[in-house]
Protein backbone atom coordinates (compact mmCIF):
# COMPACT_ATOMS: atom_id res chain seq x y z
CA UNK A 1 0.00 0.00 0.00
CA UNK A 2 0.83 3.40 -0.72
CA UNK A 3 0.42 6.15 1.70
CA UNK A 4 -0.07 10.18 1.68
CA UNK A 5 2.02 12.32 4.03
CA UNK A 6 0.32 15.47 5.15
CA UNK A 7 2.64 17.90 6.30
CA UNK A 8 1.12 20.86 8.24
CA UNK A 9 3.23 23.65 9.97
CA UNK A 10 1.25 25.46 12.46
CA UNK A 11 1.50 26.81 16.19
CA UNK A 12 2.40 25.23 19.34
CA UNK A 13 -1.05 25.68 20.74
CA UNK A 14 -2.93 23.78 17.83
CA UNK A 15 -0.80 20.54 18.35
CA UNK A 16 -3.01 18.82 20.59
CA UNK A 17 -6.44 19.81 18.70
CA UNK A 18 -5.25 18.94 15.36
CA UNK A 19 -3.73 16.14 16.01
CA UNK A 20 -7.63 14.96 17.21
CA UNK A 21 -8.64 16.28 13.82
CA UNK A 22 -6.08 13.52 12.33
CA UNK A 23 -6.64 10.70 14.27
CA UNK A 24 -10.41 11.25 14.05
CA UNK A 25 -9.75 11.01 10.08
CA UNK A 26 -8.04 7.83 10.16
CA UNK A 27 -4.37 8.59 10.36
CA UNK A 28 -2.44 5.58 10.40
CA UNK A 29 1.06 7.23 12.32
CA UNK A 30 1.94 10.94 13.47
CA UNK A 31 5.12 12.40 13.80
CA UNK A 32 5.98 16.16 15.26
CA UNK A 33 8.77 18.03 14.33
CA UNK A 34 9.36 20.55 17.21
CA UNK A 35 13.22 22.57 17.18
CA UNK A 36 12.34 22.84 21.03
CA UNK A 37 11.97 19.80 21.40
CA UNK A 38 15.09 18.43 19.80
CA UNK A 39 17.21 20.30 21.62
CA UNK A 40 15.99 20.05 25.01
CA UNK A 41 16.03 16.05 24.25
CA UNK A 42 19.73 16.62 23.58
CA UNK A 43 20.70 18.55 26.87
CA UNK A 44 19.62 15.30 28.53
CA UNK A 45 21.25 12.90 30.13
CA UNK A 46 21.29 10.34 27.46
CA UNK A 47 23.32 12.94 25.39
CA UNK A 48 23.18 13.46 21.63
CA UNK A 49 20.81 10.82 20.78
CA UNK A 50 19.36 11.74 17.69
CA UNK A 51 21.44 11.82 14.55
CA UNK A 52 19.62 14.97 13.02
CA UNK A 53 20.23 18.31 11.93
CA UNK A 54 18.12 21.37 14.21
CA UNK A 55 18.20 22.98 10.84
CA UNK A 56 15.41 20.23 9.42
CA UNK A 57 13.09 21.70 11.98
CA UNK A 58 11.13 24.76 11.89
CA UNK A 59 12.68 28.04 13.70
CA UNK A 60 9.07 28.91 14.45
CA UNK A 61 6.17 26.48 14.98
CA UNK A 62 5.91 22.84 14.67
CA UNK A 63 5.66 20.91 11.69
CA UNK A 64 2.99 17.82 12.22
CA UNK A 65 3.31 14.87 9.85
CA UNK A 66 0.65 12.45 9.12
CA UNK A 67 -0.15 9.30 7.38
CA UNK A 68 -3.06 8.51 5.56
CA UNK A 69 -3.63 5.17 3.35
CA UNK A 70 -4.07 6.57 -0.64
CA UNK A 71 -7.63 5.12 -1.32
CA UNK A 72 -10.68 6.28 -3.24
CA UNK A 73 -11.67 9.09 -0.67
CA UNK A 74 -8.01 10.42 0.24
CA UNK A 75 -9.21 13.47 -1.67
CA UNK A 76 -12.73 14.00 0.41
CA UNK A 77 -10.36 13.31 3.90
CA UNK A 78 -7.76 15.65 3.28
CA UNK A 79 -10.49 18.74 2.20
CA UNK A 80 -12.57 17.65 5.77
CA UNK A 81 -8.86 17.73 7.86
CA UNK A 82 -8.25 21.36 6.17
CA UNK A 83 -11.67 22.34 6.82
CA UNK A 84 -11.50 21.42 10.80
CA UNK A 85 -8.29 22.91 10.66
CA UNK A 86 -9.47 26.25 9.75
CA UNK A 87 -12.23 26.28 12.03
CA UNK A 88 -10.36 25.59 14.84
CA UNK A 89 -9.86 29.75 14.85
CA UNK A 90 -13.58 29.96 15.99
CA UNK A 91 -12.24 28.86 19.29
CA UNK A 92 -9.38 31.50 19.36
CA UNK A 93 -6.95 28.62 19.03
CA UNK A 94 -3.56 29.76 16.88
CA UNK A 95 -2.85 27.68 14.23
CA UNK A 96 0.08 29.36 12.95
CA UNK A 97 1.02 29.71 9.38
CA UNK A 98 -1.37 26.68 8.63
CA UNK A 99 0.70 25.79 5.86
CA UNK A 100 -0.17 22.37 4.34
CA UNK A 101 2.26 20.15 2.35
CA UNK A 102 1.80 16.40 0.74
CA UNK A 103 4.06 14.23 -0.27
CA UNK A 104 3.61 10.29 -1.55
CA UNK A 105 5.06 7.90 0.61
CA UNK A 106 6.15 4.45 0.02
CA UNK A 107 5.08 1.43 2.66
CA UNK A 108 8.06 0.38 3.44
CA UNK A 109 9.87 3.87 3.86
CA UNK A 110 6.54 5.26 6.45
CA UNK A 111 6.85 1.97 8.17
CA UNK A 112 10.42 3.03 9.39
CA UNK A 113 11.65 6.80 8.81
CA UNK A 114 9.88 8.16 11.29
CA UNK A 115 11.44 6.00 14.37
CA UNK A 116 14.71 7.75 13.79
CA UNK A 117 13.04 10.37 16.18
CA UNK A 118 12.13 8.71 18.94
CA UNK A 119 14.77 6.98 21.25
CA UNK A 120 14.49 6.70 25.40
CA UNK A 121 13.62 10.14 26.80
CA UNK A 122 13.83 11.14 30.18
CA UNK A 123 11.25 13.41 31.19
CA UNK A 124 11.09 13.49 35.02
CA UNK A 125 13.42 12.97 38.21
CA UNK A 126 12.60 9.15 38.28
CA UNK A 127 10.34 8.80 34.72
CA UNK A 128 12.03 7.60 31.70
CA UNK A 129 9.73 7.16 27.98
CA UNK A 130 10.92 4.13 25.91
CA UNK A 131 9.90 2.97 22.73
CA UNK A 132 9.21 -0.90 22.77
CA UNK A 133 12.31 -1.63 20.23
CA UNK A 134 14.53 0.17 22.09
CA UNK A 135 17.00 -2.12 24.67
CA UNK A 136 17.16 0.27 27.86
CA UNK A 137 18.59 -1.07 31.53
CA UNK A 138 17.14 1.54 33.92
CA UNK A 139 18.67 2.37 36.52
CA UNK A 140 17.83 2.55 40.37
CA UNK A 141 14.64 3.97 41.27
CA UNK A 142 13.95 4.96 37.66
CA UNK A 143 10.66 4.23 35.97
CA UNK A 144 10.06 3.07 32.96
CA UNK A 145 6.90 3.59 30.32
CA UNK A 146 7.03 1.99 27.23
CA UNK A 147 5.08 3.23 24.26
CA UNK A 148 4.67 2.34 20.55
CA UNK A 149 4.00 6.04 19.20
CA UNK A 150 2.61 3.36 16.26
CA UNK A 151 -0.59 2.64 18.54
CA UNK A 152 -1.06 6.54 18.09
CA UNK A 153 -1.02 9.80 20.21
CA UNK A 154 2.34 10.67 19.47
CA UNK A 155 5.62 9.30 22.38
CA UNK A 156 4.38 11.33 25.61
CA UNK A 157 7.14 13.47 25.72
CA UNK A 158 5.58 16.77 24.23
CA UNK A 159 5.81 19.79 27.20
CA UNK A 160 2.43 19.53 28.38
CA UNK A 161 2.63 15.39 28.70
CA UNK A 162 6.45 16.13 30.12
CA UNK A 163 4.62 18.39 33.07
CA UNK A 164 1.69 16.33 34.12
CA UNK A 165 4.32 13.23 34.90
CA UNK A 166 6.57 15.72 36.81
CA UNK A 167 3.15 17.12 39.14
CA UNK A 168 2.09 13.21 39.55
CA UNK A 169 5.70 12.92 40.66
CA UNK A 170 5.29 15.10 43.36
CA UNK A 171 1.94 14.27 44.50
CA UNK A 172 0.84 10.73 44.06
CA UNK A 173 1.50 8.46 47.21
CA UNK A 174 1.04 4.83 47.84
CA UNK A 175 -2.94 3.84 47.77
CA UNK A 176 -4.18 6.82 46.42
CA UNK A 177 -7.24 6.74 43.43
CA UNK A 178 -6.63 9.06 40.03
CA UNK A 179 -9.04 9.90 37.27
CA UNK A 180 -7.07 11.17 34.05
CA UNK A 181 -9.90 12.93 32.20
CA UNK A 182 -8.44 12.16 28.24
CA UNK A 183 -6.51 9.98 28.77
CA UNK A 184 -5.07 9.83 25.42
CA UNK A 185 -2.37 7.05 24.99
CA UNK A 186 -2.92 6.27 28.62
CA UNK A 187 1.03 7.34 29.55
CA UNK A 188 -0.53 9.22 32.43
CA UNK A 189 -2.46 6.52 34.03
CA UNK A 190 0.67 4.29 33.64
CA UNK A 191 2.13 7.12 35.34
CA UNK A 192 0.15 7.18 37.98
CA UNK A 193 -0.08 3.12 38.55
CA UNK A 194 3.92 3.04 38.43
CA UNK A 195 4.16 5.35 41.48
CA UNK A 196 1.79 3.20 43.24
CA UNK A 197 -1.93 4.92 42.84
CA UNK A 198 -4.33 1.83 44.13
CA UNK A 199 -7.29 2.59 41.29
CA UNK A 200 -6.55 4.62 37.99
CA UNK A 201 -9.59 5.58 35.92
CA UNK A 202 -8.50 6.50 32.21
CA UNK A 203 -11.21 8.28 30.34
CA UNK A 204 -11.50 9.50 27.19
CA UNK A 205 -13.98 10.36 24.78
CA UNK A 206 -12.47 9.71 21.54
CA UNK A 207 -12.53 5.61 20.79
CA UNK A 208 -9.42 5.52 19.06
CA UNK A 209 -7.91 6.65 22.11
CA UNK A 210 -9.50 4.47 24.42
CA UNK A 211 -7.96 1.45 22.50
CA UNK A 212 -4.48 3.36 22.24
CA UNK A 213 -4.55 3.27 26.03
CA UNK A 214 -5.49 0.29 26.76
CA UNK A 215 -3.10 -0.98 24.22
CA UNK A 216 -0.24 0.78 26.14
CA UNK A 217 -1.32 -0.07 29.50
CA UNK A 218 -1.62 -3.87 28.56
CA UNK A 219 2.23 -3.23 27.25
CA UNK A 220 3.12 -1.97 30.68
CA UNK A 221 1.67 -4.38 33.26
CA UNK A 222 -0.47 -2.04 34.94
CA UNK A 223 -4.06 -3.28 33.50
CA UNK A 224 -4.79 -4.75 37.23
CA UNK A 225 -4.43 -1.05 38.43
CA UNK A 226 -5.69 1.28 35.55
CA UNK A 227 -9.41 0.88 33.57
CA UNK A 228 -10.26 2.70 30.87
CA UNK A 229 -13.81 4.08 29.68
CA UNK A 230 -14.87 6.25 27.31
CA UNK A 231 -16.41 8.98 28.83
CA UNK A 232 -17.23 12.72 28.17
CA UNK A 233 -15.08 14.57 30.53
CA UNK A 234 -16.44 13.94 34.04
CA UNK A 235 -19.95 12.95 33.17
CA UNK A 236 -21.84 10.67 35.49
CA UNK A 237 -18.52 10.48 38.00
CA UNK A 238 -19.56 9.99 41.38
CA UNK A 239 -17.00 8.44 43.31
CA UNK A 240 -14.66 11.28 44.69
CA UNK A 241 -10.44 10.50 44.14
CA UNK A 242 -7.39 12.03 45.30
CA UNK A 243 -5.93 13.41 42.26
CA UNK A 244 -7.68 14.35 39.06
CA UNK A 245 -4.89 14.82 36.37
CA UNK A 246 -6.33 16.64 32.80
CA UNK A 247 -3.85 17.13 29.70
CA UNK A 248 -6.56 19.26 27.69
CA UNK A 249 -6.74 22.56 26.21
CA UNK A 250 -7.56 25.60 28.10
CA UNK A 251 -11.12 26.01 27.14
CA UNK A 252 -12.04 22.40 28.33
CA UNK A 253 -10.41 22.84 31.58
CA UNK A 254 -12.37 25.86 32.49
CA UNK A 255 -15.96 23.97 31.07
CA UNK A 256 -14.94 21.44 33.69
CA UNK A 257 -13.23 22.52 36.91
CA UNK A 258 -16.42 23.35 38.86
CA UNK A 259 -17.32 19.75 37.89
CA UNK A 260 -13.54 18.73 38.77
CA UNK A 261 -13.80 20.05 42.44
CA UNK A 262 -17.22 17.85 43.24
CA UNK A 263 -14.84 14.92 41.74
CA UNK A 264 -11.60 15.43 44.02
CA UNK A 265 -11.42 14.90 47.68
CA UNK A 266 -11.14 17.65 49.77
CA UNK A 267 -6.95 18.37 50.35
CA UNK A 268 -6.73 16.15 47.19
CA UNK A 269 -5.11 17.85 43.91
CA UNK A 270 -6.57 18.86 39.95
CA UNK A 271 -3.36 18.56 37.68
CA UNK A 272 -4.39 20.59 34.95
CA UNK A 273 -1.87 20.82 31.38
CA UNK A 274 -2.33 21.86 28.04
CA UNK A 275 -2.54 25.83 28.84
CA UNK A 276 -0.85 27.75 26.36
CA UNK A 277 0.53 30.43 28.38
CA UNK A 278 -1.67 33.37 26.83
CA UNK A 279 -4.42 31.39 28.52
CA UNK A 280 -2.47 30.76 31.92
CA UNK A 281 -3.69 33.29 34.05
CA UNK A 282 -7.67 33.39 32.85
CA UNK A 283 -7.25 29.49 33.88
CA UNK A 284 -6.12 30.01 37.07
CA UNK A 285 -8.69 32.66 38.31
CA UNK A 286 -11.78 29.81 36.84
CA UNK A 287 -9.47 27.39 39.03
CA UNK A 288 -9.74 29.62 42.14
CA UNK A 289 -12.86 30.48 41.57
CA UNK A 290 -14.04 26.43 41.54
CA UNK A 291 -12.41 26.65 45.22
CA UNK A 292 -8.95 25.16 44.33
CA UNK A 293 -5.88 26.81 45.64
CA UNK A 294 -2.42 26.89 43.20
CA UNK A 295 0.02 24.94 44.91
CA UNK A 296 2.46 25.57 42.24
CA UNK A 297 3.01 26.35 38.51
CA UNK A 298 5.28 24.39 36.08
CA UNK A 299 6.51 26.24 33.01
CA UNK A 300 7.72 24.60 30.02
CA UNK A 301 8.63 26.46 26.45
CA UNK A 302 5.17 28.47 26.15
CA UNK A 303 2.77 25.96 27.85
CA UNK A 304 1.83 25.65 31.63
CA UNK A 305 0.89 23.29 34.38
CA UNK A 306 -1.02 23.44 37.40
CA UNK A 307 -1.16 21.70 40.72
CA UNK A 308 -4.13 22.85 42.23
CA UNK A 309 -5.53 21.88 45.87
CA UNK A 310 -8.98 21.77 46.62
Amino acid sequence: MNWTEISILTANEAVEPISHILYEAGISGLVIEDRADFLRVRENRFGEIYELDPDDFPEEGVIIKAYLAKTSNLNEALDEIKENIANLKKFNIDIGENKIGLSDVKEEDWATAWKKYYHPVNVSDRFTIVPTWEDYTPSDNELIIELDPGMAFGTGTHPTTVMCIQALEKTVKKGDTIIDVGTGSGVLSIAAALLGAKEVKALDLDEVAVEAARQNISLNRVAETVTVEKNDLLNGITKQADIIVANILAEVIISFADEAAKAVKKGGFFITSGIIEQKCEEVKAVLQEAGFTIEETIRMEDWAAFIARR
